[in-house]
């Protein structure tokens, strides 16, 4: 298991370990990583922690895959769970949901949790879905929730780590595009339970303009060369019907620009089978 935090967040690291210490299966290893910042002693967690502290902040992709790397240099760890420093976890038994989702399926690469506030409610935002008014309705999807989830090991490492690059939004929609080519499931099981605090992703002064462009490296990257205007386009009349802030559009218009100058990674775009599988999972790499 691992958890990334920047350090502003202590009481509710500890909160969080603490409710890990109450699981019914403890997790095999769990890393703390620092990132940019120093870390604590953790004493809410009766088990051992692995602390990394790492010099400068890698973003939310970057900070796992230094977790993962750990978990991975352990040998003895197939299924990594991956928690949001201010969540919270609120059933005893989730981990042992997990234990049993992955040994049942072996081509299951990815289960998404969902997230709820304090007051039971699950933000539209936070179910994979189109669909997305019923939160308890579970699933194969298209992507998953970067706040909570677990992940194959073997699945990683076939498809790769996460896209530390995209240092915040859309890091998400990369490595499940990249399992769902690969053959793996996607999983949304709303019986796996994070709490969290209802937020904004445009609380952050980056959102704007690294929302537009790592959405121009997506589509660079995974998206046959036909659907890249045509994905390129509609995300673009969506964001300006629903974004009402000017300076957030001149953000947005700035990242979207940088997404093409900029080197977008490796271009490995998807079959059309994994479009169209998409497609009848009732998402296509479109919207």
């Amino acid at each position: 298991m691992a958890i990334v935090t920047m350090g502003n967040r202590p009481k509710d690291v500890d909160a969080l370990l603490a409710a890990v210490a109450k699981q019914d299966v403890a997790p095999t290893r769990l890393v703390v990583v620092g990132n940019g910042t120093p870390l604590p002693e953790f004493p809410t967690y009766p088990g051992e922690v692995t602390a990394i502290e790492l010099d400068e902040n890698l973003g939310c992709p970057g900070g796992r895959n230094v977790a993962l790397r750990r978990l991975r240099e352990f040998g003895d760890v197939d299924v990594a769970i991956e928690l949001d420093d201010d969540g919270l976890l609120v059933d005893p038994d989730a981990f042992r949901t997990v234990q049993r989702l992955f040994t049942e399926d072996s081509r299951l690469g990815i289960v998404g949790f969902r997230i709820a506030d304090e007051n039971g409610e699950t933000q539209r935002r936070h179910v994979p879905r189109l669909r997305a008014k019923d939160p308890m309705r579970g699933g194969l999807v298209t992507s998953f929730l970067g706040g909570a989830h677990a992940f194959s090991m073997e699945m990683l490492a076939e498809t790769g780590d996460w896209p530390a690059d995209f240092f915040f939004t859309h890091e998400e929609t990369d490595l499940a595009w990249r399992a769902l080519d690969a053959g793996w499931k996607v999983l949304y099981e709303p019986s796996l339970l994070l709490q969290h605090p209802k937020t904004s992703p445009a609380r952050h002064a980056v959102y704007h303009r690294m929302t537009a462009r790592n959405r121009v490296w997506l589509a660079r990257r995974r998206l046959p060369l036909p659907l890249v205007p045509l994905y390129l386009t509609v995300w673009t009349l969506l964001t300006l019907a629903r974004t009402r802030s000017l300076g957030g559009l001149r953000a947005w218009a700035g990242g979207f620009v940088e997404g093409f100058r900029t080197p977008g990674g490796e271009r490995r775009p998807m079959r059309w089978a994994t479009v169209w599988r998409m497609t009848r999972l009732g998402r296509p790499p479109l919207i």
